[in-house]
């Protein structure tokens, strides 16, 4: 399905050549067919001589309606070009034309309205080549101009089957399993409740849907869809789409929101753009002006930062970064333009190359352009490790996501550049055919020796300071390297892996790290050692332990699992204690009725406090299980 779109200066026929046809007026508010002039988005459609139905919208011509002309030209395919023969080109076809520069339309067709009117052949030659002047230069350059008349009908079958020609060479939309909506009218039906149409783009939808209204925090159903007034269950992209919406009523939604599947389209106040201003604009554009951002069926105020220019000529082109008044629903590659609110006039436009850049961008910086060039005309590789460079370490799902690459672009590119070793991949899992949903961390080489580095750093420091702990947390390091959680083991894990670092479940340190104790050390821990095996059901307490080595000789025992704390005041040897769990074990067992603490205490000669502790420790450990006061095998 294709949508064609008309575009021209106001009273030059454009309604009147769609009515012909398609045969439906497509100017439905009482006052457009009062005024007999279009003042929102009209909507028709038709069978082309090839069997090929398409959409068209119809966009009001008048200069006030410049904004509604602009929610609907942005998804079209085609541009039908309307100039009147009696009166040819005027201000509103230039700038329709600008508009359709900008938005680079990929094709169109120039249609010579009102031909009956001209009697005089070589006036009617003159009007062609003042537009064939016009169009020079612009996407519509090489588009056919066919002479035609609504009232007589003269030329409608050659622009149909000029229509027909130039579809056959189009391109369908591709569905990137991301569907998107701009939505360009919100009504009600009575018994059916919300209704939205917008041309559908990026993916399918289907009937039963779970959506989301981007910007906004409204979720909904499909409960119906229509294309041409015609049930559907699906619809595809590039379709002129009807959807019938249960959750929401219509003061919820509104021209200018997307709607899309819920959780991957974020709503952004800051955009990185390339800005090409049209060579007719009055005046030069200045930094931090106020502008309007037209995007879709959406228009934003904005101040425009000039990142590489003090000031843009008219026909120049730059980098800039637009500070949105309120959010937008924008993709890598979306075009837009920008007018000034007043006077109300287009300046220019272009594509948006980075919707959520994070920061704003110091001005006159090469490194800053040098990143926005390389995501305006970079290969998805490029586009991946911009990304990367700005947001990683990243779940591999969640870079795709960022970079706004579909699927089936993602996917080789990630795994090229895993190959290519110019990409770490730190998680296990994940195939090359299922990079682009893994879970799987991944950063840029670059990124992955600098931390590496730091982590070395950090590490050594603490060794330096605590020379007697076998490694630092985990979660201190990740804490200290500013990680994010959902990386941050699997960053820890690759680097033990790789032989970077060692350590356990717990603790990370150093890979030629070790433990030495002095001389000194050595008796200390020999001393108490042996203090606690010699009464091992009734060692010296904690405390006394402690006073003995001193605190960091007693950590490096228990984190070496010689020692093992049981509570705050028992301390047991390890070998003590398994020998004291699989007496407590072989105890049990020969009692189905359970022990109590008093019975342990008997069977260890022990005190109830050394007994209670174990005791305890074995339930924590699930050996034992407490009933009140006695004690099971579990």
């Amino acid at each position: 399905m294709f949508v064609v779109g008309t575009a021209g200066h106001v009273d030059h026929g454009k309604s009147t050549l769609v009515r012909a046809l398609s045969g439906i007026n497509p100017d439905r508010l009482r006052e457009e067919q009062e005024r007999e002039m279009t003042i929102d988005l009209g909507f028709a459609w038709l069978t082309l001589p090839s069997g090929r139905e398409i959409s068209i919208v119809d966009v009001p011509g008048h200069e006030d309606f410049i904004r509604n002309m602009l929610a609907g030209v942005g998804g079209i395919d085609l541009a039908l070009f309307v100039v009147a023969a009696d009166e040819a080109v005027m201000p509103q076809t230039r700038e329709h034309l600008a508009i359709i520069d900008l938005l680079e339309v990929p094709q169109g067709v120039v249609a010579l309205t009102k031909s009956d009117l001209i009697d005089d052949a070589e006036w009617l030659e003159l009007v062609q080549e003042d537009v064939h002047d016009q169009l020079a230069g612009t996407v519509l350059e090489n588009a056919t101009i066919i002479p035609v008349s609504a009232l007589t009908g003269r030329g409608i079958p050659e622009l149909l089957t000029e229509l027909d020609r130039l579809l056959d060479q189009a391109q369908p939309r591709p569905d990137l399993k991301r569907p998107r909506l701009p939505i360009d009218r919100v009504f009600s039906i009575a018994g059916f409740g919300t209704v939205v149409t917008g041309t559908l783009i990026d993916g399918s939808l289907s009937v039963g849907e779970e959506v989301a209204l981007i910007p906004g925090n409204q979720s909904a159903r499909v409960r119906g869809l229509q294309t041409h007034k015609v049930h559907a269950t699906t619809a595809a992209p590039g379709q002129r789409v009807a959807a019938n919406l249960s959750g929401v009523t219509v003061d919820q939604v509104r021209r200018g929101q997307v709607l899309t599947r819920p959780g991957w389209l974020q709503p952004t106040e800051l955009v990185d753009a390339r800005l090409r201003l049209i060579a007719d604009a009055p005046w030069p554009l200045k930094h931090n002006a106020l502008v309007d951002v037209h995007s879709g069926s959406a228009r934003v105020e904005a101040n425009v930062r000039l990142l590489d220019a003090e000031e843009l000529a008219p026909g120049a082109v730059g980098w800039v970064q637009f500070r949105l008044a309120e959010p937008m629903a924008l993709v890598r590659g979306d075009h837009y333009i920008v007018r000034l609110p007043s006077p109300s006039i287009t300046l220019g436009g272009g594509q948006i190359v980075q919707t959520h850049p994070g920061r704003r961008h110091r001005r006159f910086r090469a490194e800053v352009i040098a990143q926005l060039e390389a995501l305006a005309h970079g290969s998805p590789e490029d586009v991946l490790l911009q990304t990367l460079a700005r947001e990683g370490p990243i779940e591999a799902r969640e870079l795709v996501r960022r970079s706004h690459l579909s699927s089936a672009e993602a996917t080789p590119a990630l795994a090229a550049l895993v190959q290519e070793r110019r990409v770490v991949l730190l998680g296990l899992e994940g195939t090359p055919a299922s990079l682009s949903r893994s879970s799987a961390g991944v950063l840029t080489l670059d990124a992955w020796e600098r931390l590496m580095s730091r982590a070395g750093e950090i590490l050594a420091t603490f060794h330096r300071r605590w020379p007697l702990r076998a490694g630092m947390p985990r979660e201190e390091l990740r804490s200290r390297l500013g990680l994010d959680a959902a990386v941050a083991n699997q960053f820890l894990d690759h680097a033990v892996r790789q032989g970077r670092l060692a350590g356990t479940a717990t603790l990370v340190r150093l890979p030629d790290f070790a433990v030495s104790l002095s001389a000194e050390q050595q008796r200390a821990v020999d001393q108490s050692l042996a203090a606690v095996r010699a009464n091992p059901a009734s060692p010296p307490t904690y405390a006394q332990v402690e006073e003995a080595l001193g605190a960091e000789l007693l950590q490096y025992l228990l984190e070496e699992g010689r020692l093992v704390k049981v509570s705050d005041d028992v301390v047991f040897d390890a070998e003590a204690l398994a020998d004291m769990q699989a007496r407590v074990v072989a105890y049990l067992r020969e009692q189905p009725d359970g022990a109590t603490v008093a019975q342990i205490r008997d069977l260890l000669n022990t005190s109830r406090r050394y007994a209670l502790s174990l005791l305890e420790e074995l339930d924590r450990r699930r050996v034992t299980r407490r009933v009140g006061d006695v004690r099971y095998l579990r």
